[in-house]
């Protein structure tokens, strides 16, 4: 009982993932990728479909709604650095997605999500771009888990 007051007084929330209202499977084929970052598309589209998958709601091209997807823009810089202090700067990484659920019978809906996730440089340049992938694939499940729970309310 106090680990559960404990949780709950940190901001930790449990959410149950759903699908959109009347939704009893729902397609997402690849991410169409507007912008320079490689493999960002299929990073998205993986979120989405687990999201969906653990929902219960995953289906394939026959399903009677669809969510797609465009990654509209990425973009990386410095956040924080302090070089007199001999730190390692701290990088900052930006993402917007257009989401749009497709369903037969009603009008198309489309929202965008957009956030932020920030990363450490290490102290290599491949521990650098390490970070940066691990933040890019953490951004787009945040991004995706967003995008699910507006489109279902």
């Amino acid at each position: 009982m106090l680990l559960g007051l404990l949780v709950c007084a940190c901001g930790y929330r449990f959410v149950v993932p759903h699908a959109p209202a009347g939704v009893t499977s729902v397609s997402v084929p690849v991410f169409q990728n507007a912008t320079t970052e490689p493999q960002v598309d299929v990073l998205c589209t993986q979120a989405l479909r687990e999201h969906y998958q653990r929902a219960g709601v995953l289906g394939g091209e026959g399903s009677p709604a669809s969510v797609e997807g465009v990654v509209v823009s990425v973009s990386s810089g410095a956040f924080l650095a302090a070089p007199e202090r001999g730190a390692f700067p701290t990088y900052r990484l930006s993402a917007s997605v257009r989401l749009t659920l497709k369903q037969p019978s009603r009008p198309d809906r489309e929202l965008l999500v957009s956030g932020n996730e920030e990363y450490p440089s290490g102290a290599d340049l491949l521990l650098t771009e390490s970070n940066r992938a691990t933040a890019l694939r953490r951004l787009c499940e945040s991004l995706m888990r967003e995008g699910a729970e507006r489109l279902s309310e």
